[in-house]
Protein backbone atom coordinates (compact mmCIF):
# COMPACT_ATOMS: atom_id res chain seq x y z
CA UNK A 1 0.00 0.00 0.00
CA UNK A 2 2.84 2.38 0.89
CA UNK A 3 4.58 1.61 -2.42
CA UNK A 4 1.38 2.35 -4.34
CA UNK A 5 0.92 5.66 -2.53
CA UNK A 6 4.56 6.58 -3.09
CA UNK A 7 4.32 5.79 -6.80
CA UNK A 8 1.10 7.78 -7.12
CA UNK A 9 2.69 10.76 -5.36
CA UNK A 10 5.75 10.58 -7.59
CA UNK A 11 3.63 10.53 -10.75
CA UNK A 12 1.49 13.41 -9.45
CA UNK A 13 4.56 15.51 -8.68
CA UNK A 14 5.99 14.78 -12.13
CA UNK A 15 2.75 15.75 -13.89
CA UNK A 16 2.38 18.93 -11.83
CA UNK A 17 6.01 19.78 -12.54
CA UNK A 18 5.50 19.30 -16.28
CA UNK A 19 2.40 21.49 -16.20
CA UNK A 20 4.30 24.17 -14.30
CA UNK A 21 7.23 24.08 -16.76
CA UNK A 22 5.12 24.34 -19.90
CA UNK A 23 2.74 26.85 -18.31
CA UNK A 24 5.59 29.07 -17.14
CA UNK A 25 7.16 29.19 -20.60
CA UNK A 26 3.82 29.97 -22.25
CA UNK A 27 3.08 32.67 -19.65
CA UNK A 28 6.53 34.20 -20.23
CA UNK A 29 5.75 34.53 -23.92
CA UNK A 30 2.41 36.18 -23.13
CA UNK A 31 3.83 38.72 -20.69
CA UNK A 32 6.83 39.67 -22.82
CA UNK A 33 4.94 39.73 -26.14
CA UNK A 34 1.31 40.55 -25.29
CA UNK A 35 0.24 42.13 -28.59
CA UNK A 36 -1.37 40.28 -31.47
CA UNK A 37 -1.33 40.28 -35.27
CA UNK A 38 -3.92 40.35 -38.02
CA UNK A 39 -4.40 36.56 -38.03
CA UNK A 40 -5.64 36.78 -34.45
CA UNK A 41 -7.62 39.98 -34.86
CA UNK A 42 -11.11 38.53 -35.16
CA UNK A 43 -11.00 36.48 -31.96
CA UNK A 44 -9.09 39.16 -30.07
CA UNK A 45 -11.63 41.85 -30.98
CA UNK A 46 -14.49 39.42 -30.29
CA UNK A 47 -13.17 38.63 -26.80
CA UNK A 48 -12.76 42.35 -26.10
CA UNK A 49 -16.29 43.13 -27.22
CA UNK A 50 -17.83 40.20 -25.32
CA UNK A 51 -16.05 41.25 -22.13
CA UNK A 52 -16.52 45.01 -22.40
CA UNK A 53 -19.67 45.53 -24.53
CA UNK A 54 -21.64 42.46 -23.46
CA UNK A 55 -25.02 42.41 -25.27
CA UNK A 56 -24.54 45.74 -27.09
CA UNK A 57 -23.87 44.14 -30.47
CA UNK A 58 -23.92 47.45 -32.35
CA UNK A 59 -20.60 48.32 -30.68
CA UNK A 60 -18.88 45.12 -31.80
CA UNK A 61 -15.84 45.52 -34.04
CA UNK A 62 -16.71 42.75 -36.52
CA UNK A 63 -19.77 44.62 -37.79
CA UNK A 64 -17.56 47.52 -38.97
CA UNK A 65 -14.58 45.37 -39.99
CA UNK A 66 -15.98 41.94 -40.93
CA UNK A 67 -12.83 40.60 -42.59
CA UNK A 68 -12.67 38.48 -45.73
CA UNK A 69 -14.75 35.60 -44.33
CA UNK A 70 -16.82 35.29 -41.13
CA UNK A 71 -15.46 33.38 -38.14
CA UNK A 72 -17.22 31.67 -35.27
CA UNK A 73 -17.74 33.35 -31.90
CA UNK A 74 -17.87 30.06 -29.99
CA UNK A 75 -14.16 30.01 -29.15
CA UNK A 76 -14.23 33.67 -28.11
CA UNK A 77 -17.21 33.00 -25.83
CA UNK A 78 -15.47 30.02 -24.19
CA UNK A 79 -12.25 31.91 -23.46
CA UNK A 80 -14.16 35.01 -22.31
CA UNK A 81 -16.13 32.96 -19.79
CA UNK A 82 -12.90 31.77 -18.17
CA UNK A 83 -11.31 35.23 -18.26
CA UNK A 84 -14.38 37.21 -17.16
CA UNK A 85 -13.78 37.08 -13.36
CA UNK A 86 -10.27 38.48 -13.83
CA UNK A 87 -11.50 41.14 -16.24
CA UNK A 88 -14.20 42.17 -13.75
CA UNK A 89 -11.62 42.69 -11.01
CA UNK A 90 -9.35 44.59 -13.41
CA UNK A 91 -12.21 46.86 -14.45
CA UNK A 92 -13.06 47.61 -10.82
CA UNK A 93 -9.41 48.49 -10.16
CA UNK A 94 -9.25 50.59 -13.38
CA UNK A 95 -6.38 48.59 -14.88
CA UNK A 96 -5.50 49.44 -18.51
CA UNK A 97 -7.19 47.11 -20.96
CA UNK A 98 -3.86 45.73 -22.16
CA UNK A 99 -3.87 43.64 -18.96
CA UNK A 100 -7.19 42.25 -20.15
CA UNK A 101 -5.45 41.03 -23.30
CA UNK A 102 -2.89 39.25 -21.15
CA UNK A 103 -5.70 37.72 -19.10
CA UNK A 104 -7.61 36.31 -22.08
CA UNK A 105 -4.43 34.96 -23.62
CA UNK A 106 -3.47 33.27 -20.36
CA UNK A 107 -6.98 31.79 -20.14
CA UNK A 108 -6.65 30.41 -23.66
CA UNK A 109 -3.21 29.03 -22.83
CA UNK A 110 -4.60 27.22 -19.79
CA UNK A 111 -7.29 25.60 -21.95
CA UNK A 112 -4.84 24.47 -24.64
CA UNK A 113 -2.24 23.20 -22.15
CA UNK A 114 -4.94 21.33 -20.24
CA UNK A 115 -5.92 19.48 -23.41
CA UNK A 116 -2.23 18.83 -24.10
CA UNK A 117 -1.99 17.45 -20.55
CA UNK A 118 -4.79 14.99 -21.33
CA UNK A 119 -2.88 13.81 -24.39
CA UNK A 120 0.36 13.65 -22.42
CA UNK A 121 -1.20 11.43 -19.75
CA UNK A 122 -2.26 8.97 -22.44
CA UNK A 123 1.31 9.05 -23.78
CA UNK A 124 2.53 8.10 -20.31
CA UNK A 125 -0.02 5.31 -19.97
CA UNK A 126 0.84 3.80 -23.36
CA UNK A 127 4.57 4.46 -23.70
CA UNK A 128 5.79 5.03 -20.14
CA UNK A 129 7.00 7.80 -17.84
CA UNK A 130 10.30 8.32 -19.66
CA UNK A 131 8.66 8.94 -23.03
CA UNK A 132 6.34 11.44 -21.34
CA UNK A 133 9.36 13.21 -19.84
CA UNK A 134 11.08 13.54 -23.22
CA UNK A 135 7.79 14.68 -24.77
CA UNK A 136 7.75 17.56 -22.28
CA UNK A 137 11.43 18.38 -22.81
CA UNK A 138 11.06 18.51 -26.59
CA UNK A 139 7.90 20.63 -26.34
CA UNK A 140 9.53 23.04 -23.90
CA UNK A 141 12.55 23.53 -26.20
CA UNK A 142 10.36 24.26 -29.23
CA UNK A 143 9.26 27.82 -29.78
CA UNK A 144 6.13 27.73 -31.88
CA UNK A 145 3.77 25.43 -29.97
CA UNK A 146 4.07 27.23 -26.63
CA UNK A 147 4.24 30.67 -28.24
CA UNK A 148 1.13 30.06 -30.30
CA UNK A 149 -0.89 28.18 -27.67
CA UNK A 150 -1.96 31.51 -26.11
CA UNK A 151 -2.72 33.23 -29.40
CA UNK A 152 -6.45 33.24 -30.29
CA UNK A 153 -6.14 31.85 -33.79
CA UNK A 154 -8.83 29.53 -35.17
CA UNK A 155 -6.00 27.01 -35.63
CA UNK A 156 -5.19 27.12 -31.91
CA UNK A 157 -8.83 26.78 -30.88
CA UNK A 158 -8.98 23.73 -33.13
CA UNK A 159 -5.69 22.47 -31.64
CA UNK A 160 -7.33 22.19 -28.22
CA UNK A 161 -10.01 19.87 -29.62
CA UNK A 162 -7.45 17.95 -31.69
CA UNK A 163 -5.35 17.35 -28.54
CA UNK A 164 -8.42 15.73 -26.97
CA UNK A 165 -8.86 13.64 -30.13
CA UNK A 166 -5.25 12.48 -29.91
CA UNK A 167 -5.75 11.57 -26.25
CA UNK A 168 -8.87 9.51 -26.97
CA UNK A 169 -7.06 7.90 -29.90
CA UNK A 170 -4.21 6.71 -27.69
CA UNK A 171 -6.72 5.67 -25.04
CA UNK A 172 -8.56 3.46 -27.53
CA UNK A 173 -11.78 5.49 -27.45
CA UNK A 174 -11.90 5.84 -31.23
CA UNK A 175 -15.43 7.15 -31.63
CA UNK A 176 -14.73 9.97 -29.16
CA UNK A 177 -11.60 10.85 -31.17
CA UNK A 178 -13.64 11.08 -34.39
CA UNK A 179 -16.32 13.16 -32.67
CA UNK A 180 -13.68 15.64 -31.46
CA UNK A 181 -12.30 16.03 -34.97
CA UNK A 182 -15.77 16.53 -36.42
CA UNK A 183 -16.50 19.22 -33.83
CA UNK A 184 -13.20 20.96 -34.62
CA UNK A 185 -13.87 20.72 -38.37
CA UNK A 186 -17.42 22.06 -38.29
CA UNK A 187 -16.82 24.90 -35.85
CA UNK A 188 -13.19 26.03 -35.76
CA UNK A 189 -11.18 24.86 -38.79
CA UNK A 190 -12.75 23.20 -41.80
CA UNK A 191 -9.31 21.93 -42.85
CA UNK A 192 -9.33 19.45 -39.95
CA UNK A 193 -11.30 17.27 -42.36
CA UNK A 194 -7.88 16.48 -43.88
CA UNK A 195 -6.97 14.83 -40.56
CA UNK A 196 -10.39 13.31 -39.96
CA UNK A 197 -10.48 11.32 -43.22
CA UNK A 198 -7.05 9.61 -42.93
CA UNK A 199 -7.69 8.76 -39.28
CA UNK A 200 -11.17 7.43 -39.98
CA UNK A 201 -9.88 5.40 -42.93
CA UNK A 202 -7.11 3.86 -40.83
CA UNK A 203 -9.54 2.93 -38.05
CA UNK A 204 -11.85 1.30 -40.61
CA UNK A 205 -9.05 -0.64 -42.31
CA UNK A 206 -7.73 -1.91 -38.97
CA UNK A 207 -11.31 -2.79 -37.92
CA UNK A 208 -11.00 -0.58 -34.84
CA UNK A 209 -14.44 0.85 -35.64
CA UNK A 210 -17.46 -0.31 -37.59
CA UNK A 211 -18.67 1.78 -40.52
CA UNK A 212 -22.32 1.74 -39.47
CA UNK A 213 -21.68 2.71 -35.86
CA UNK A 214 -19.22 5.40 -36.94
CA UNK A 215 -21.77 6.91 -39.32
CA UNK A 216 -24.47 7.01 -36.64
CA UNK A 217 -22.15 8.43 -34.03
CA UNK A 218 -20.43 10.98 -36.26
CA UNK A 219 -23.58 12.14 -38.04
CA UNK A 220 -25.16 13.03 -34.72
CA UNK A 221 -22.25 15.17 -33.52
CA UNK A 222 -21.99 16.79 -36.96
CA UNK A 223 -25.64 17.87 -36.90
CA UNK A 224 -25.35 19.18 -33.34
CA UNK A 225 -22.15 21.08 -34.16
CA UNK A 226 -23.65 22.65 -37.29
CA UNK A 227 -26.74 23.64 -35.35
CA UNK A 228 -24.66 25.17 -32.56
CA UNK A 229 -22.45 27.28 -34.82
CA UNK A 230 -25.36 28.47 -36.99
CA UNK A 231 -27.40 29.40 -33.91
CA UNK A 232 -24.64 31.31 -32.13
CA UNK A 233 -22.99 32.93 -35.12
CA UNK A 234 -26.17 33.92 -36.91
CA UNK A 235 -27.11 35.96 -33.84
CA UNK A 236 -23.67 37.56 -33.59
CA UNK A 237 -23.32 38.29 -37.32
CA UNK A 238 -26.97 39.36 -37.64
CA UNK A 239 -27.47 37.06 -40.64
CA UNK A 240 -27.85 33.36 -41.30
CA UNK A 241 -24.31 32.01 -41.44
CA UNK A 242 -22.20 28.88 -40.98
CA UNK A 243 -18.73 30.45 -40.80
CA UNK A 244 -16.53 27.45 -41.53
CA UNK A 245 -18.57 26.50 -44.59
CA UNK A 246 -17.89 29.95 -46.00
CA UNK A 247 -14.19 29.53 -45.16
CA UNK A 248 -14.17 26.17 -46.94
CA UNK A 249 -15.84 27.69 -50.00
CA UNK A 250 -13.44 30.65 -50.04
CA UNK A 251 -10.23 28.63 -49.57
CA UNK A 252 -10.94 25.36 -51.36
CA UNK A 253 -13.65 25.98 -53.95
CA UNK A 254 -12.69 29.52 -54.99
CA UNK A 255 -9.02 28.92 -54.04
CA UNK A 256 -8.68 32.57 -53.11
CA UNK A 257 -6.36 31.94 -50.15
CA UNK A 258 -3.49 31.98 -52.67
CA UNK A 259 -3.99 35.76 -52.89
CA UNK A 260 -2.08 35.93 -49.59
CA UNK A 261 0.99 34.21 -51.05
CA UNK A 262 2.00 30.74 -52.15
CA UNK A 263 4.74 28.24 -51.38
CA UNK A 264 6.03 25.14 -53.12
CA UNK A 265 4.52 21.73 -52.46
CA UNK A 266 7.38 20.61 -50.15
CA UNK A 267 7.42 23.77 -47.99
CA UNK A 268 5.79 22.16 -44.95
CA UNK A 269 8.38 19.37 -44.93
CA UNK A 270 11.43 21.47 -45.75
CA UNK A 271 10.65 24.67 -43.82
CA UNK A 272 7.62 24.69 -41.52
CA UNK A 273 8.11 21.35 -39.76
CA UNK A 274 11.89 21.71 -39.29
CA UNK A 275 11.35 25.17 -37.72
CA UNK A 276 8.50 24.06 -35.47
CA UNK A 277 9.90 20.67 -34.42
CA UNK A 278 13.64 21.49 -34.31
CA UNK A 279 15.39 18.52 -32.63
CA UNK A 280 12.18 16.50 -32.80
CA UNK A 281 12.23 16.54 -36.61
CA UNK A 282 15.02 13.97 -37.14
CA UNK A 283 14.05 12.17 -33.93
CA UNK A 284 10.45 11.60 -35.05
CA UNK A 285 11.74 9.82 -38.17
CA UNK A 286 14.03 7.66 -36.01
CA UNK A 287 11.12 6.86 -33.71
CA UNK A 288 9.29 5.13 -36.56
CA UNK A 289 12.08 2.55 -36.79
CA UNK A 290 12.57 2.08 -33.06
CA UNK A 291 8.98 1.39 -31.98
CA UNK A 292 6.40 -0.06 -34.34
CA UNK A 293 3.58 1.21 -32.10
CA UNK A 294 4.33 4.72 -33.36
CA UNK A 295 3.62 4.11 -37.05
CA UNK A 296 -0.22 3.90 -36.81
CA UNK A 297 -0.25 7.33 -35.14
CA UNK A 298 2.13 8.94 -37.61
CA UNK A 299 0.45 7.78 -40.85
CA UNK A 300 -2.81 9.82 -40.54
CA UNK A 301 -0.97 12.91 -39.30
CA UNK A 302 1.65 12.66 -42.06
CA UNK A 303 -1.23 12.27 -44.54
CA UNK A 304 -2.83 15.40 -43.09
CA UNK A 305 0.31 17.45 -43.79
CA UNK A 306 0.73 15.84 -47.21
CA UNK A 307 -2.86 16.63 -48.23
CA UNK A 308 -2.52 20.17 -46.91
CA UNK A 309 0.56 20.62 -49.09
CA UNK A 310 -1.73 20.63 -52.14
CA UNK A 311 -3.11 24.04 -51.07
CA UNK A 312 -0.84 26.75 -52.57
CA UNK A 313 -1.18 29.16 -49.63
CA UNK A 314 0.82 27.76 -46.72
CA UNK A 315 1.50 28.91 -43.18
CA UNK A 316 3.07 27.11 -40.24
CA UNK A 317 -0.03 27.62 -38.09
CA UNK A 318 -2.11 25.57 -40.55
CA UNK A 319 -0.30 22.36 -39.57
CA UNK A 320 0.47 23.12 -35.92
CA UNK A 321 -2.02 20.39 -34.94
CA UNK A 322 0.46 17.82 -36.22
CA UNK A 323 3.20 18.81 -33.78
CA UNK A 324 2.04 16.78 -30.70
CA UNK A 325 2.04 13.48 -32.63
CA UNK A 326 5.43 14.15 -34.22
CA UNK A 327 6.73 15.03 -30.75
CA UNK A 328 5.43 11.69 -29.50
CA UNK A 329 7.47 9.80 -32.09
CA UNK A 330 10.51 11.94 -31.29
CA UNK A 331 10.08 11.32 -27.56
CA UNK A 332 10.02 7.55 -28.18
CA UNK A 333 13.33 7.81 -30.06
CA UNK A 334 14.93 10.04 -27.40
CA UNK A 335 13.82 7.65 -24.65
CA UNK A 336 15.32 4.65 -26.45
CA UNK A 337 18.61 6.51 -26.96
CA UNK A 338 18.70 7.46 -23.28
CA UNK A 339 18.02 3.90 -22.11
CA UNK A 340 20.87 2.52 -24.22
CA UNK A 341 23.26 5.46 -23.69
CA UNK A 342 26.00 3.29 -22.12
CA UNK A 343 26.34 1.07 -25.21
CA UNK A 344 28.99 1.99 -27.78
CA UNK A 345 26.84 3.04 -30.77
CA UNK A 346 24.06 4.48 -28.63
CA UNK A 347 26.56 6.58 -26.70
CA UNK A 348 27.33 8.47 -29.90
CA UNK A 349 23.62 8.92 -30.54
CA UNK A 350 23.15 10.27 -27.00
CA UNK A 351 25.84 12.89 -27.61
CA UNK A 352 24.15 13.87 -30.88
CA UNK A 353 20.80 14.03 -29.06
CA UNK A 354 22.26 16.37 -26.45
CA UNK A 355 23.65 18.56 -29.21
CA UNK A 356 20.27 18.66 -30.94
CA UNK A 357 18.62 19.77 -27.70
CA UNK A 358 21.08 22.65 -27.27
CA UNK A 359 20.57 23.67 -30.90
CA UNK A 360 16.80 23.68 -30.28
CA UNK A 361 17.30 25.94 -27.28
CA UNK A 362 19.38 28.36 -29.34
CA UNK A 363 16.89 28.41 -32.22
CA UNK A 364 14.05 29.03 -29.79
CA UNK A 365 15.92 31.96 -28.24
CA UNK A 366 16.46 33.50 -31.69
CA UNK A 367 12.81 32.97 -32.65
CA UNK A 368 11.68 34.62 -29.43
CA UNK A 369 13.91 37.66 -29.97
CA UNK A 370 12.62 38.03 -33.52
CA UNK A 371 9.00 37.73 -32.37
CA UNK A 372 9.61 40.28 -29.60
CA UNK A 373 10.49 42.82 -32.30
CA UNK A 374 7.65 41.82 -34.60
CA UNK A 375 4.79 43.90 -33.15
CA UNK A 376 5.96 47.48 -33.81
CA UNK A 377 2.58 49.20 -33.80
CA UNK A 378 1.76 47.67 -30.41
CA UNK A 379 4.86 49.34 -29.00
CA UNK A 380 4.04 52.55 -30.87
CA UNK A 381 0.61 52.99 -29.26
CA UNK A 382 2.04 52.08 -25.86
CA UNK A 383 4.72 54.79 -26.09
CA UNK A 384 2.20 57.28 -27.44
CA UNK A 385 -0.01 56.74 -24.41
CA UNK A 386 2.95 57.04 -22.04
CA UNK A 387 4.19 60.33 -23.47
CA UNK A 388 0.76 61.76 -24.21
CA UNK A 389 -0.45 61.18 -20.65
CA UNK A 390 2.39 63.15 -19.04
CA UNK A 391 0.30 66.32 -18.91
CA UNK A 392 -3.30 66.94 -17.97
CA UNK A 393 -5.43 66.69 -21.07
CA UNK A 394 -9.04 67.83 -21.18
CA UNK A 395 -9.69 67.65 -24.92
CA UNK A 396 -10.23 64.49 -26.91
CA UNK A 397 -7.10 63.04 -28.48
CA UNK A 398 -8.03 61.40 -31.77
CA UNK A 399 -5.66 58.70 -33.01
CA UNK A 400 -5.92 57.37 -36.53
CA UNK A 401 -4.60 53.82 -37.00
CA UNK A 402 -3.91 52.69 -40.54
CA UNK A 403 -4.35 49.12 -41.81
CA UNK A 404 -0.68 48.21 -41.48
CA UNK A 405 -0.62 49.25 -37.82
CA UNK A 406 -3.90 47.49 -37.09
CA UNK A 407 -2.37 44.29 -38.48
CA UNK A 408 0.92 44.51 -36.57
CA UNK A 409 0.16 44.81 -32.89
CA UNK A 410 -2.84 47.05 -32.23
CA UNK A 411 -6.20 45.73 -31.05
CA UNK A 412 -9.03 47.22 -29.00
CA UNK A 413 -7.31 45.94 -25.89
CA UNK A 414 -4.54 48.48 -26.61
CA UNK A 415 -6.94 51.43 -26.40
CA UNK A 416 -7.22 53.72 -23.37
CA UNK A 417 -10.23 55.57 -22.00
CA UNK A 418 -10.94 59.32 -22.26
CA UNK A 419 -9.44 61.53 -23.53
CA UNK A 420 -8.20 58.99 -26.07
CA UNK A 421 -10.35 58.23 -29.11
CA UNK A 422 -9.49 55.99 -32.04
CA UNK A 423 -10.31 55.67 -35.71
CA UNK A 424 -9.50 52.84 -38.12
CA UNK A 425 -11.18 54.53 -41.06
CA UNK A 426 -9.77 53.02 -44.23
CA UNK A 427 -8.93 54.38 -47.68
CA UNK A 428 -8.07 57.93 -46.62
CA UNK A 429 -5.56 59.30 -49.18
CA UNK A 430 -2.35 60.64 -47.62
CA UNK A 431 -2.94 64.07 -49.11
CA UNK A 432 -6.33 64.26 -47.35
CA UNK A 433 -5.07 63.85 -43.78
CA UNK A 434 -4.21 67.52 -43.37
CA UNK A 435 -7.93 68.25 -43.86
CA UNK A 436 -8.88 65.90 -41.04
CA UNK A 437 -8.75 66.77 -37.37
CA UNK A 438 -6.78 63.79 -36.07
CA UNK A 439 -4.43 64.55 -33.19
CA UNK A 440 -2.09 61.66 -33.94
CA UNK A 441 -1.46 59.25 -36.78
CA UNK A 442 0.03 55.78 -36.38
CA UNK A 443 0.98 54.49 -39.80
CA UNK A 444 3.69 53.12 -42.07
CA UNK A 445 4.48 56.42 -43.81
CA UNK A 446 7.50 58.54 -42.93
CA UNK A 447 5.92 61.80 -44.11
CA UNK A 448 2.32 63.04 -43.97
CA UNK A 449 1.42 66.58 -45.03
CA UNK A 450 0.17 68.67 -42.11
CA UNK A 451 1.77 66.40 -39.49
CA UNK A 452 5.14 66.19 -37.78
CA UNK A 453 6.85 62.86 -37.18
CA UNK A 454 7.11 62.46 -33.39
CA UNK A 455 8.91 59.13 -33.21
CA UNK A 456 9.37 55.89 -35.07
CA UNK A 457 9.41 52.27 -33.94
CA UNK A 458 11.72 49.73 -35.50
CA UNK A 459 10.58 46.18 -36.20
CA UNK A 460 12.16 42.87 -37.10
CA UNK A 461 13.35 42.63 -40.69
CA UNK A 462 15.63 39.60 -41.06
CA UNK A 463 18.29 37.44 -39.46
CA UNK A 464 21.90 37.95 -40.52
CA UNK A 465 24.79 35.57 -39.71
CA UNK A 466 28.10 37.09 -38.62
CA UNK A 467 31.57 35.81 -37.74
CA UNK A 468 31.71 37.42 -34.28
CA UNK A 469 29.68 36.60 -31.16
CA UNK A 470 26.73 36.26 -31.19
CA UNK A 471 26.80 34.40 -34.52
CA UNK A 472 23.28 35.59 -35.38
CA UNK A 473 22.30 39.24 -35.65
CA UNK A 474 18.70 40.46 -35.77
CA UNK A 475 18.31 43.24 -38.31
CA UNK A 476 15.65 45.85 -37.55
CA UNK A 477 14.33 48.68 -39.67
CA UNK A 478 11.75 51.47 -39.27
CA UNK A 479 8.26 50.02 -39.45
CA UNK A 480 5.79 52.37 -37.77
CA UNK A 481 5.74 56.17 -37.63
CA UNK A 482 3.79 58.24 -35.11
CA UNK A 483 2.84 61.73 -36.34
CA UNK A 484 1.33 64.70 -34.54
CA UNK A 485 -0.94 67.41 -35.95
CA UNK A 486 1.15 70.58 -36.36
CA UNK A 487 -1.94 72.71 -35.66
CA UNK A 488 -2.02 71.39 -32.08
CA UNK A 489 0.31 73.75 -30.20
CA UNK A 490 0.14 71.83 -26.90
CA UNK A 491 1.22 68.69 -28.69
CA UNK A 492 4.06 70.46 -30.49
CA UNK A 493 5.35 71.89 -27.19
CA UNK A 494 5.82 68.43 -25.69
CA UNK A 495 9.17 66.72 -25.78
CA UNK A 496 9.12 63.85 -28.28
CA UNK A 497 11.92 61.40 -29.12
CA UNK A 498 12.02 62.53 -32.74
CA UNK A 499 12.49 60.48 -35.90
CA UNK A 500 16.24 60.46 -36.34
CA UNK A 501 16.38 56.87 -35.01
CA UNK A 502 14.11 54.12 -33.75
CA UNK A 503 12.46 54.45 -30.35
CA UNK A 504 14.76 53.20 -27.58
CA UNK A 505 13.05 50.49 -25.57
Amino acid sequence: MDCSCSRFFKIYVNIAGYDFLLGTIAAFYVITVPCTKVEESFNVQAMHDILYHWHHLDNYDHLDFPGVVPRTFIGAFLVSIFASPIILVMSMLHFPKIYGLIAVRLALGCIILYTLRFFRIQVRNKFGLQVEAFFVILTALQFHLLFYCTRPLPNILALGIVNLAYGFWLKGNFYAALNCLIFATVIFRCDMVLLLFPLGLELLLTKSISLWKALKCCLGIAVLSIGLTILVDSVMWKKLVWPEFEVLWFNSVLNRSSEWGTHSFHWYFTSALPRSLLAAYPLCILGLFLDRRVLPFIIPVFSFVLLYSKLPHKELRFIISSVPIFNLSAAVAASRIYINRKKAFWKLLSIILLGFLFISLGCTAISFMASFENYPSGYAIKYLHQIGDRTNITEEQWVHIDSFSAMNGISRFCENDFPWRYSKEESIPLKEFHKRNFTYLINEHSFVDGYKCLFIVDGFSRVSPQMSFPPILLIKEPKVYVHGNIKNKDLMNKKWPGCSSGFDR
